[in-house]
């Protein structure tokens, strides 16, 4: 089954030309696999797309089933608590801690702490941050601030995780146990799309490529 269809969606920004032209592809459910392309090819777009911030200009998506734009306000926020997303800028609240930004989804489904603390902390001792989660982002690293990210997308066990080049500020072995991780999620039950341009890491992996050349995919299974 899948979560995710593409059926011929198109986007352009205003009245510029198209960045993306004639997508079509799906997601399957318990799935894994690279959005991969050069600079400029379209892959935060579709990432976009992927998670509901965007609207195509043409072209039909689905997600769970069900057409985005049949979705009501509430509907719209229970879904995209279903997608974990990793930016590129992060998007830490500054004002939190490190923990208390890797537990927001949680406390935002109204969960009380005591049931979500000890996996919290359990999560950022993996991702190498146990002894900074009493920190705050701007005393954090441009590579804490990253794990802190994935951590938070993480914490939730989200149905879908969007990743747009994750380990892009970490060293080679910390990227190589971060997509360790994304794969313990992914055989839990998760399905992932991880953006990268790093060719290596992903042949590292044998996963699904989604490539994207000048706003068109191609799928390699």
């Amino acid at each position: 089954m899948a979560i995710i269809q593409f059926e011929n969606v198109g986007l352009r920004y205003g009245l510029g030309p198209e960045v993306l032209r004639d997508i079509s592809f799906d997601i399957p459910d318990h799935s894994f696999q690279f959005l991969t392309g050069p600079s400029g090819a379209g892959k935060t777009s579709l990432l976009k797309l992927l998670f509901l911030s965007l609207k195509p200009s043409r072209g039909l998506i689905r997600i769970f089933n069900r057409d985005p734009a049949t979705f009501t306000k509430d509907e719209l926020l229970d879904i995209r608590r279903k997608i974990g997303i990793v930016f590129q800028e992060f998007r830490l609240l500054d004002h939190l801690t490190t923990f208390e930004n890797v537990a927001l989804p949680l406390r935002i489904a109204g969960l009380d702490e005591a049931t979500y603390k000890a996996d919290v902390r359990e999560l950022l001792e993996w991702v190498g941050l146990g002894q900074r989660m009493n920190v705050f982002p701007p005393i954090l690293s441009g590579g804490e601030k990253q794990r802190a990210a994935i951590a938070r997308a993480l914490i939730a066990q989200p149905k879908l995780l969007l990743a747009d080049e994750p380990t892009g500020n970490v060293d080679p072995p910390l990227a190589r146990r971060l997509l360790r991780l994304f794969q313990e999620l992914h055989r839990s039950g998760t399905s992932v799309v991880i953006a990268t341009h790093d060719i290596n890491l992903m042949d590292q992996f044998n996963a699904r490529r989604l490539v994207l050349e000048e706003g068109r995919l191609i799928v390699y299974d």
